[in-house]
């Protein structure tokens, strides 16, 4: 008589008896102990040039790692995503790899921090100049877990659809505040905007992290570079106060106008609060550099762990949704941020909202930018580190075998299969490796 395991752990005791266990951990090691891997079948051959010998070869079935960057979906791909969005930051800050002089730190550069306005008053902590704490405005002393932080203090007043609409013209509110400080700089360099190119390049990276309440904040680290970007001298007139006082006066001046469903005209700003603070070279492991400047050491590490965020809403929400049912369903989810779901798969259904597609941003707020880009001469891309990578890789592979790549052709074949594990004792199993895996590499890291 078949016996069935009852609890997960039994479950996982059985799955770790069985004959292929071993098989299936190298799979799930080789994949970095992805949460949700992706399952290939095929084949892959080394064959000899000269002689036409098989070298090597390697068929069946294999895990590679689904690649999102979203921690709450898989912290080991969001870690590798964070890993290579910190050396895609850094050569822009520090220069010295990737093709970016470290010339780059002479460059007037600067971290800006910019927010979504107020759309009704909401639960905080706020503290007085002097770091004293104050009550929230509905007379309470809030814990930082406490779940009512970021959410209306009356949700019946709070603006969702304006709120939902910002966010989703975040994206177009960016690109405006680009385009208005290029403005700003030529007029103050006293030449006109057409003209910007020849003088300058303006080169950024930018990353969007979620607020309590449901809205982005965009990070952004600016550098302002001579017409060939990052090899180029910045033009004499350019300096640290300049772009300070052009980045200010452009954010203040950027409106995108939408419409409420009403008809009427619904102006979109940025939040008032707007933080910027200069970048200087400073010692290693030296965050701050004094004075509101701050440390280019660890700004990068600073940046890129925004990058594998998510809404802060709840796992589930980190998906598509697919009719309000899916809302009503999403468990361990604030009300505030199932309010504003809903709001933005109600606008959706509009015809106005059509080419928002609000409905299919809906799990994410509404907001539909991407969360980490760059400007073109920032520095390096993710594609160019990952095909560094990956030769890499196949380097090692071939140097293993004692053939180079001049002397034999690798042909590679897979196909899809399905996406993900059988079963939760696999999830847990798999995800038991993971750890063990990060541990290892931390281990590494401390004793370098």
């Amino acid at each position: 008589m078949t016996v069935t395991a009852s609890t997960v752990d039994e479950r996982m005791a059985a799955r770790a008896r069985r004959w292929d266990f071993a098989a299936w951990r190298d799979k799930v090691i080789a994949a970095g102990g992805c949460a949700h891997p992706i399952h290939l079948t095929g084949a892959w051959r080394v064959t000899h040039n000269g002689s036409g010998a098989v070298v090597a070869q390697r068929s069946g079935h294999i895990f590679v790692p689904c690649g999102t960057r979203r921690a709450s979906v898989c912290q080991p791909c969001a870690d590798r995503y964070a890993a290579d969005a910190f050396h895609l930051l850094r050569a822009g800050l520090a220069g010295g790899d990737k093709g970016i002089p470290v010339t780059v730190t002479e460059k007037p550069r600067v971290f800006l921090t910019l927010t979504a306005p107020s759309f009704g008053p909401v639960h905080t902590t706020p503290t007085t100049p002097a770091g004293r704490r104050l009550p929230c405005g509905c007379g309470n002393y809030h814990h930082p877990d406490d779940a009512r932080l970021g959410t209306p203090l009356d949700p019946d007043g709070y603006d969702y659809d304006a709120a939902v609409l910002w966010q989703a013209h975040a994206g177009q509110l960016w690109h405006r505040f680009t385009i208005a400080l290029r403005r700003k700089l030529a007029t103050a360099a006293g030449f006109p905007v057409s003209h910007f190119p020849r003088h300058a390049r303006l080169s950024f990276a930018k990353v969007a992290e979620y607020q309590r309440r449901g809205l982005v904040h965009f990070h952004a680290v600016i550098r302002l570079d001579g017409p060939d970007g990052p090899t180029d001298p910045a033009p004499a007139w350019a300096d640290h106060d300049l772009l300070t006082a052009c980045i200010r006066d452009a954010a203040e001046s950027v409106l995108v106008e939408s419409w409420r469903p009403c008809g009427t005209v619904l102006p979109l700003r940025w939040g008032p609060q707007i933080d910027i603070r200069t970048i200087r070279p400073a010692q290693a492991g030296q965050f701050e550099a004094g004075d509101g400047e701050i440390s280019e050491a660890r700004l990068a590490g600073y940046v890129a762990k925004y990058a594998t965020k998510s809404t802060g809403a709840t796992p589930g929400a980190d998906r598509p949704i697919r009719s309000p049912l899916d809302i009503d369903h999403l468990v361990g989810i604030s009300g505030h941020h199932r309010r504003m779901m809903q709001t933005a798969w109600d606008l959706g259904g509009l015809v106005m909202y059509e080419g928002l597609k609000l409905r299919h941003w809906a799990h994410m707020l509404g907001f539909r930018g991407h969360f980490l880009t760059k400007s073109r001469r920032y520095s390096t891309t993710f594609k160019a580190i990952r095909e560094t990578q990956a030769a890499w890789r196949h380097t090692e592979a071939l140097d293993k075998l004692g053939v180079t790549e001049d002397e034999v052709t690798v042909v590679n074949h897979w196909q899809f299969v399905t996406v993900g594990y059988r079963d939760d004792a696999e999830r847990e199993l798999a995800a038991g490796i993971a750890e063990r895996i990060t541990n290892h590499r931390q281990h590494e890291v401390r004793e370098e």
